[in-house]
């Protein structure tokens, strides 16, 4: 729509939707989440809750519409006809650039429950969002370091017990928790310093994975694996506002939650190493899934 004006100014006008959109929308969030906070009625609780998530589809929808006005971009998504939206999901993605986030939103919106994200404790802070986030009961997780815990051995295991009572919440309704299994953008880099053998991935996590299944595997229904491919290179936030990307890809696999996935991966050294096996195997097939759509992408540009 607004295809033909100079970059910078692209990036300058959709900053600015970003921005005002977030403020305008955060308000009412907020006071629905205080009276979620201080009137503890189930009926005004749940009233609240649907009424939060309605606020968040509608910001989503407004970033979604700012995606397309000020840019031209072909979004090849495949496997959106196999998603329900009364579903518990687990969603497993590759991560190269907070655009992912971005694009995670657009194409699940309203498609499948609201993503929810394990946030770092500091992203509290952030202007606006962090009390958004916080409202809308996105887990604020404390990750403590291996060494921290060497010196403070009493606090192993704090941050687990931490993500098992966020879980808790997510139990009533459904939802999708969304879980960037490498844990860090992908970068050369970061790939220089993995220890992987993986082409396009940086060595996978195990942990925060089983731990969710460990959690919520009675619960979750189904898992998303989500491919995300941008042809040529990744963009930076500011290239994707400014219109510089051409093409995004978006591959979608929908799998079962079995019971061979859930275990006690902390405890058990059993499971812990065949599901470390799996899990690699699984992103070693992601690896060369990544290589054929690239591969398949050049053969048509």
């Amino acid at each position: 729509m607004l295809y033909s004006l100079p970059s910078y100014v692209k990036g300058c006008c959709s900053f600015l939707l970003y921005t005002v959109n977030s403020i305008l929308l955060c308000l009412p969030i907020f006071l629905i989440a205080g009276i979620k906070l201080f009137i503890r009625i189930p009926l005004v609780t749940d009233l609240c809750a649907k009424s939060l998530i309605s606020i968040a589809s509608l910001w989503i929808s407004i970033n979604a519409f700012n995606i397309h006005l000020f840019n031209k971009i072909e979004f090849d998504v495949r496997g959106l006809e196999k998603l329900e939206k009364k579903q518990w999901y687990l969603v497993l993605s590759n991560h190269q650039s907070w655009v992912d986030i971005l694009v995670l939103q657009k194409i699940f919106n309203r498609r499948i429950p609201m993503l929810k994200f394990f946030l770092k404790k500091e992203l509290i802070w952030v202007p606006f969002l962090g009390l958004a986030w916080w409202a809308l009961d996105f887990p604020f997780m404390k990750r403590y370091s291996k060494k921290f815990i060497e010196r403070n051995p009493h606090l192993r295991g704090k941050d687990f017990e931490k993500t098992r009572r966020a879980c808790e919440k997510f139990k009533r309704t459904p939802v999708s928790i969304m879980n960037f299994v490498e844990g860090t953008r992908f970068t050369k880099e970061k790939k220089a310093l993995s220890k992987g053998n993986f082409e396009n991935l940086l060595q996978p996590k195990a942990g925060g994975v089983a731990f969710v299944l460990g959690s919520m595997g009675e619960f979750l229904h189904k898992i998303i694996d989500v491919t995300i491919v941008y042809p040529g290179s990744s963009p930076t936030l500011w290239e994707f506002m400014s219109g510089k990307t051409r093409k995004v890809i978006v591959d979608l696999e929908v799998m079962p939650v079995t019971d061979s996935l859930i275990g006690n991966f902390f405890t058990d050294k059993d499971f812990r190493d065949e599901f470390c096996a799996r899990l690699n195997a699984f992103w070693e097939a992601k690896d060369h899934k990544i290589k054929s759509l690239l591969k398949e992408n050049n053969s048509f540009s």
